[in-house]
């Protein structure tokens, strides 16, 4: 009998401390705790709220330190003379600016707090706010992005992260595919590949006030590529170098997850971004997302892509693949910046430069050996030195074909695509982890226009609708 009672006193102390410790758990994840809160009180997804959280700062609040948009927190509530999300967070909740700033779950209820009030002012009722695809204008809005191209991006973003799932800093959310209904989002063009000064970078242009308009090399050699790192995420970084207010500018911003690359300065124009006249004049400036303090920014992808980037601009320039002239922003003499800072790894980035990060050898494949036989090229892009987007046409069958072929990572599979969309049809795509190729996708299209692209490392392409017939 006595044993008896041990048992059961043991077994109780052991379900006791298996209590203890689930509500020591539960303690020690705070965050978690004010997503949950911030999401009942003002009747937001949580999951969604988290992703654009994210996306925004991957859920850290940088002990209250402003990003480079002057955003804070977690939600980075922003403070500029274009966005005062941190003010209308404060109004909304009754609480105070520098709490806001400083405390993680005030700071979360004041971003569910303004993202609710985008969500009235779009007219989404209590049903439709159960439906986090009907979220994605006020998500866009939240991100007081400078044009409706950038708000897209923004946007698209969030719900990446969505589908992903998180899980960091003690919050986690489960991988959840939403096709986003982004009503008058949808039309919004993707911005030009074609013009910029590195095949396959997107064209969004930076505010002229943010730069100087210059004739180099002509009127300065270029000797210089700097390497910094946003303070913030891509999306915000692009708008604020549309912003007059910003006085700053890079020539290009890469992003984190996939190596995407935004052109916004001409390379023959000055972009103020090293704090040194000088430099500013011989240099081309290249801006990374993310936050020097955070190491999970810093993807291969990421140094991949900005690797190809620096190599292209080195080779056209004439410029020394070394570090004495592929320099971080803390190296510009009197520049008080410290980025890329200790988690950025100059090692594998310089290999990637210096030797290209590539698979090696020549892609055994041609685009008319993945279409087939009868399919002939009369269309192709160039994406970076990632890759290329073809198009072909079989003249007795009256279809297209649409396939991207790789240059770069040849035999290591890596995030390719390729699509194509008749005029009035369905979009049809390829898109995956692929060692050579993406596609073939193929498609009737006689007598009407197509639409067509791909993506292969950061550089993506979508054509208008053309080639009619």
């Amino acid at each position: 009998m006595k044993m008896r009672t041990l048992m059961v006193a043991g077994l109780l102390t052991l379900a006791a401390t298996g209590q203890q410790a689930a509500h020591a758990s539960t303690a020690a994840n705070p965050l978690s705790d004010a997503f949950d809160k911030a999401a009942t009180t003002y009747d937001v997804p949580r999951d969604l709220l988290v992703a654009l959280a994210y996306a925004e700062t991957h859920l850290d609040g940088h002990g209250g330190k402003p990003s480079a948009m002057g955003g804070y927190g977690v939600m980075h509530l922003v403070s500029n003379p274009a966005n005062h999300t941190l003010e209308e967070a404060a109004k909304l909740t009754s609480q105070p600016v520098g709490t806001l700033k400083s405390d993680d779950a005030a700071n979360v209820l004041g971003g569910a707090a303004v993202l609710r009030a985008k969500a009235d002012a779009a007219g989404l009722d209590g049903k439709a706010r159960d439906d986090a695809a009907r979220w994605y204008p006020s998500v866009a809005a939240y991100g007081h992005a400078s044009d409706a191209t950038t708000a897209k991006l923004y946007a698209d973003a969030v719900y990446e992260v969505l589908a992903d799932g998180v899980r960091t800093a003690g919050v986690q959310t489960a991988p959840k595919a939403v096709e986003p209904d982004r009503g008058t989002y949808e039309d919004v063009p993707q911005p030009l590949a074609a013009g910029t000064d590195y095949p396959g970078a997107r064209w969004v242009a930076a505010s002229t006030s943010n730069y100087a308009v210059s004739n180099r090399p002509s009127s300065d050699q270029i000797d210089r590529i700097i390497i910094h790192v946003t303070q913030g995420s891509y999306a915000g970084s692009i708008s604020w170098f549309q912003n007059p207010a910003a006085k700053v500018s890079a020539h290009y911003v890469v992003r984190s997850s996939d190596g995407q690359i935004t052109q916004m300065v001409r390379e023959k124009d000055r972009a103020w971004h090293a704090g040194n006249s000088e430099y500013n004049r011989r240099s081309i400036g290249i801006e990374h997302e993310g936050y020097i303090d955070d190491a999970s920014w810093f993807t291969d992808q990421m140094y991949r892509s900005s690797a190809a980037l620096t190599r292209n601009i080195a080779d056209r320039y004439g410029i020394p693949k070394d570090r004495t002239h592929i320099i971080g922003h803390v190296q510009v003499p009197g520049s008080d910046h410290t980025d890329p800072g200790s988690h950025w790894n100059w090692t594998t980035y310089m290999s990637y430069v210096t030797g290209g990060g590539s698979g090696g050898g020549t892609n055994p494949y041609t685009a008319e050996k993945v279409c087939g036989s009868g399919f002939k090229v009369i269309d192709s892009q160039a994406l970076g030195t990632a890759g290329t987007a073809y198009l072909l046409f079989n003249s007795a069958s009256g279809s297209n074909c649409a396939t991207t072929l790789k240059l770069n990572s040849l035999g290591t599979a890596t995030a390719t695509s390729t699509f194509l969309e008749v005029q009035g049809s369905a979009r049809k795509t390829d898109s995956g982890n692929f060692t050579y190729y993406a596609g073939p996708v193929t498609a009737s299209a006689s007598g009407k226009c197509v639409k067509w692209g791909g993506k292969a490392g950061s550089a993506t392409y979508e054509s208008p609708f053309e080639h009619c017939g």
